[in-house]
């Protein structure tokens, strides 16, 4: 099996995050690992970024529950 490696403007298209952010969430243990591509280029896998979407929790609830 192939993985694919996203760029950096993947990545920020896909989680809907900042530059700043993505490297700040990685530093804290939060966000999937880069890996180097290249002399000067990283890259995040795929299937790990998408695991990072998928484990994030939902906004918003039942469309009947009623702020007071």
């Amino acid at each position: 099996m192939t993985r694919r490696v996203l760029r950096l403007k993947d990545v920020k298209e896909a989680t809907g995050l900042s530059r700043s952010s993505i490297y700040a969430l990685r530093k804290r243990g939060l966000f999937p690992a880069s890996v180097r591509i290249g002399p000067k280029a990283v890259g995040w896998f795929e299937d790990e970024v998408l695991g990072y979407l998928k484990s994030r929790p939902r906004v918003g609830g039942d469309a009947t529950t009623k702020r007071q």
